[in-house]
């Protein structure tokens, strides 16, 4: 028996017992004639003692030798500590050791395992399996892992079916790039790793199994960012004979739970907005609502003076920023100059200052006077000693650009609470949307939305002006999930096919195993696919994904601890009916 006990698990009540423990060696500490070694595994961490009086020479000779991330067992009795530890579940003992196992030796590691440690982040990446070691890694997995488990378990007493999905499918020409996988059974043909289980998750519905629930693995060759990885988790829902409302208040209902059960938070309602509100007062589809700074659009009352910035925009808009006022030139500047990088793209930011003796002091005071700098204080909902900042251009461009600067602000003021939990629907959004480079439209979802029923007939005659029956679960500024009732009429299906710009052998070559599904009775069926990386993140009061990944991969795509993705030598290139390139 390798312990008797866990590293966090004795207490007082367990004084003079004789134990055995294993574990890694967290750090040493030699008086001497006396050492003590702080004794980890996940469960904790315990104090053992070693002492000239107390230990045989050769006991204490051999725990001297004991290095760092050393793997051990020893044996020994539970004793009641002298200087005890408040900050540790164990501080009131430790054990004094009769026996020593050194179970494996180790290297120095390459940086600290602790809470604040000194390696840098492409180094931990590249040692992953120490720095899971350290409790904030850690106890990032444990988290997650309580959260799949409450889902699992919600979802199944909603007699929803956990059913497996394949991995190697068909590739489609929507949506982000697939990864492909060369056949060697088939020469010249191509599997791909799935973006989502769409197609499979209707087929199921149309296999009669009515609640179906996956926790997936999907997969996207798309650019990177903190929040994003090329491999990452789906919590992939999908409901036969249900309508929107139906979908919407089932995982309401599953969101409520987690707040409750994980943060012990109760949240009442989930606001419902549309696409065309959640564009209009907060610049994006995705708005975190935790604070004001709702956009005022000041088109009527700024086009109607000399100033040709204004007059010359599709759209000027502004916010108030709360206590604003006390910015210094410094800081609004800096402001400016933060909106006009490349990644914002913004011209020029122009400001108001709200003074608390009610006039106001702008940038722009040569062509606007007071009565118009009051007009966009109320249109913003600015007040006495706000600041109103303002932009203008393209309105699609605008509304983005605002929307950052927003959420920049808002983070610089501390407005964004990570233990506030601020849940609502976005709802409504457009089915298509046109596409220049291409000239083609693109679904806003996937090609399989529905959409709204009382507007069939405009989908044929105007397809740009169709609402998608469609919505986004948002939580904090962040979308964690997505869905829609689909389409389960061929001829609808087809129609919208036409209108994404494929062919009627295109279409069929693409999807026609579901075209077929289609003709032997499909039900009326929705669903929604929540981004498990991402909602266990935020719910942890974090947003970025990567440190609740176990393996995560770098920026590049890459896995530094095992070298993926890397090359294939020439015999399996050859097997898989690759081309080689010429060697020089």
């Amino acid at each position: 028996m390798y312990r008797t006990h866990n590293c966090g698990e004795l207490r007082l009540k367990n004084l003079n017992q004789e134990v055995t423990l294993s574990g890694w060696v967290q750090k040493s500490r030699d008086k001497g004639f006396m050492l003590w070694i702080d004794l980890r595994d996940r469960f904790g961490v315990s104090q053992l003692i070693f002492d000239e009086k107390r230990s045989s020479k050769e006991l204490f000779e051999k725990a001297k030798t004991l290095g760092r991330e050393f793997v051990i067992q020893v044996k020994g009795s539970v004793i009641e500590r002298t200087s005890k530890n408040p900050n540790i579940q164990t501080g009131e003992i430790e054990i004094l050791v009769s026996k020593l196992t050194i179970l494996n030796k180790s290297l120095t590691p390459p940086f600290t395992i602790e809470d604040n440690t000194d390696g840098g982040e492409e180094l931990r990446m590249k040692y992953r399996y120490l720095d899971i070691r350290r409790n904030s890694i850690k106890e990032k997995l444990i988290f997650r892992h309580k959260v799949s488990s409450e889902i699992r378990n919600y979802l199944t007493k909603l007699d929803f079916i956990d059913v497996e999905t394949p991995y190697l499918i068909k590739s489609t020409p929507e949506g982000a790039r697939d990864f492909v996988v060369p056949s060697r059974m088939n020469e010249g043909e191509f599997y791909a790793l799935p973006q989502s289980p769409q197609t499979f998750k209707q087929l199921l519905m149309v296999g009669g199994i009515d609640k179906y629930f996956q926790i997936v693995k999907c997969f996207r060759d798309e650019d990177l960012r903190a929040d994003r990885q090329p491999e990452f988790t789906q919590i992939d829902c999908e409901m036969s004979f249900v309508n929107q409302e139906d979908i919407l208040n089932t995982f309401e209902g599953l969101t409520k739970h987690l707040l409750s059960s994980i943060k012990n938070i109760k949240v009442d309602e989930f606001p419902r907005m549309t696409y065309e509100e959640a564009m209009s007062k907060y610049g994006c589809d995705k708005p975190d609502i935790r604070f004001g700074m709702e956009l005022g659009d000041l088109n009527d009352i700024s086009k109607h003076k000399n100033f040709n910035v204004f007059n010359s925009s599709e759209l000027v808009i502004g916010i108030a920023v709360p206590n604003g006022n006390t910015f210094t030139r410094k800081q609004i500047d800096s402001y400016t100059d933060w909106v006009r990088r490349p990644q914002i793209g913004a011209k020029g930011l122009v400001y108001v200052r709200c003074n608390d003796d009610g006039s106001f002091k702008s940038s722009v005071d040569k062509f606007y006077d007071q009565k118009d700098l009051t007009s966009w204080a109320n249109k913003t909902g600015a007040k006495k000693g706000d600041l109103i900042l303002i932009l203008s251009g393209n309105t699609n461009e605008v509304r983005s650009q605002m929307s950052a600067l927003r959420l920049e602000l808002a983070e610089n003021l501390n407005l964004r609470n990570p233990n506030d939990f601020a849940p609502l629907w976005v709802t409504d959004f457009p089915l298509l949307e046109w596409d220049e480079e291409s000239n083609k439209f693109h679904a806003m979802h996937h090609p399989f939305t529905s959409p709204k029923l009382d507007q069939l007939d405009l989908l044929k005659k105007n397809p740009k002006e169709v609402k998608a029956n469609a919505y986004d679960l948002v939580l904090n500024g962040n979308e964690i999930g997505g869905g829609s009732i689909r389409i389960h009429d061929k001829n609808i299906q087809s129609l919208m096919f036409k209108h994404l710009g494929f062919s009627e052998d295109e279409a069929k070559e693409q999807f026609g195993f579901l075209m077929n599904a289609f003709e032997y009775g499909a039900p009326p069926h929705g669903g929604i696919a929540l981004g498990l990386d991402r909602l266990v993140a935020i719910l942890h009061g974090e947003e970025s994904i990567r440190d609740y990944i176990a393996f995560p991969k770098n920026n590049s795509g890459k896995d530094v601890m095992i070298d993926a993705p890397s090359k294939l030598d020439d015999l399996q290139l050859s097997e898989l009916f690759l081309k080689l390139k010429d060697k020089k």
